[in-house]
């Protein structure tokens, strides 16, 4: 008598499938809520058009829009690897949804990767309609793309780990609280849409060690000044990215 197979054949799928699922499931979640639509794709789409064409602030020498994209690029970065993700993970930690997750055949570090992915992914998007913008305000960039991607890479890593580290320790409520105040104060402070030269000397001399900071400079340097990979600002992004990660793997629970 000759074995039969009988389907459906219960068990887990391929690790890279399941990854895909949950990075796809991660992307269609972030979209539908209008709090985070707002922070990634409005509030960033709307400072760099206004601030562009009316002369609201002194920007310095040269184009508005030249000085204003690489500060909004910048602040769409913080607004969906740091705000957006500590927000979701923050109640997906509070309502079970993490303990849940974990039970599941996906491993844990494949969660992160989806995650990750997932803010890469939205990061993607927002670049892409920022500088589709820009371009229309006359933006005329420079400088090497392998530069900018570093930045962009290292300011993800960064934000990220600042994101997991507060999602992770804090009750839900005051997530939400600390991750809009945070984003607000980086806003104004960071150089985003402010030169730092504005702010006093001992005050500059802190901000320009914020992430935000060096990512709004580093971005500056090389798409409006055509320099090459600012070694600097870069390095305090990936300083930033090894202790955030660090006290986040050290301190994060899952429940």
């Amino acid at each position: 008598m000759t074995n039969r197979l009988f389907a459906p054949d219960p068990g887990a799928a391929p690790l890279p499938r399941m990854i895909a699922a949950q990075t796809a499931l991660e992307a269609r979640l972030l979209m539908r809520n209008g709090e985070q639509v707002l922070l990634t794709v409005v509030i960033p789409t709307g400072i760099l058009a206004l601030f562009s064409l009316l002369p609201i602030l002194d920007l310095g020498q040269g184009r508005r829009v030249d000085f204003l994209t690489p500060g909004v690029i910048a602040l769409a970065v913080l607004s969906t690897a740091f705000t957006s993700q500590a927000i979701a993970t923050g109640f997906e930690r509070r309502y079970g949804v993490l303990k849940r997750l974990a039970a599941t055949p996906l491993p844990r570090w494949g969660l992160l990767v989806a995650k990750t992915a997932t803010v890469l992914l939205v990061e993607l998007g927002q670049i892409a309609l920022l500088s589709a913008v820009a371009f229309a305000l006359g933006w005329s960039p420079h400088g090497s793309p392998f530069a900018v991607l570093a930045l962009l890479i290292a300011g993800t890593a960064a934000f990220s780990g600042l994101a997991l580290l507060m999602a992770g320790t804090l009750r839900a409520e005051m997530t939400l609280a600390a991750a809009n105040l945070v984003f607000l104060m980086l806003l104004v402070g960071g150089g985003v849409i402010v030169p730092l030269d504005k702010f006093p000397e001992p005050a500059r001399a802190v901000l320009g060690l914020l992430p935000i900071s060096a990512l709004s400079d580093g971005l500056r340097d090389v798409l409006q000044h055509g320099a090459g990979l600012p070694v600097g600002d870069l390095g305090i992004l990936l300083v930033w990215a090894v202790l955030a990660g660090g006290a986040a793997a050290a301190t994060f629970r899952w429940e």
